[in-house]
């Protein structure tokens, strides 16, 4: 069925209650009294409420309303924001360096409004002692926690263990920051840094 509104003569029925160009309320007038007026307005009769009782109608341009509505649909898919997972690999006995590193990787996901998975990846006897990338998880949620929340807690698969970490900041408040600092800046965004793995939005389960 079609989700168009009936508009002029497509109206059947003996009154509407009828409302101007301007929002404002004209009262229930038979329908030749409706189509008279939208005619010498040069406007358009649209059925705005078809289930009230009786229709209501609105005196308007409806081929500029379709185009204006268009437009703003258009612009909303255009800044709607997808969220991205990005993925960081840890070893449970990862030295301070290298910690600083991943933690800064994250920190810079998190800031982009970017969910970011962290995986611990146990090798050889390192799977007995899993307390070690719990510990390790905990360290780094706590670390960001001023940008980031635990989305879903730390969990063993298989020989790995598996942590989401969610952006207390949107994906699209993060970009309009980011264009802002970059118009301030006045010159291209630093580099990105070292390329990590990155997911579309799902369930973080390891394959």
């Amino acid at each position: 069925m079609s989700t168009e509104p009936r508009i002029n003569d497509r109206i059947r029925v003996p009154e509407v209650r009828l409302v101007g160009p301007n929002g404002e309320q004209v009262g229930i007038v038979s329908i030749g009294d409706a189509l008279k007026l939208a005619q010498e307005a040069d406007l358009d009769l649209v059925e705005v409420a078809a289930t009230a009782r009786p229709p209501v109608c609105k005196l308007m341009d409806y081929g500029k309303f379709k185009y204006e509505s268009a437009m703003k649909a258009r612009e909303a898919r255009r800044n709607q924001a997808h969220t991205i997972i990005k993925e960081i690999k840890l070893r449970p006995k990862i030295d301070p360096h290298d910690y600083e590193t991943k933690k800064g990787h994250v920190v810079r996901f998190l800031k982009a409004g970017d969910k970011v998975k962290v995986t611990i990846m146990f090798r050889g006897r390192e799977q007995s002692r899993p307390e070690l990338g719990f510990r390790l998880l905990q360290r780094l949620a706590e670390d960001v926690t001023e940008l980031g929340f635990v989305e879903s807690q730390p969990k063993q698969d298989g020989r790995n263990m598996i942590m989401v970490i969610g952006p207390h900041k949107k994906k699209a408040e993060a970009k309009a920051e980011k264009a802002a600092a970059k118009a301030a800046r006045g010159g291209d965004p630093a580099a990105e840094g070292s390329v990590v793995e990155e997911h579309a939005e799902q369930p973080a389960q390891a394959e």
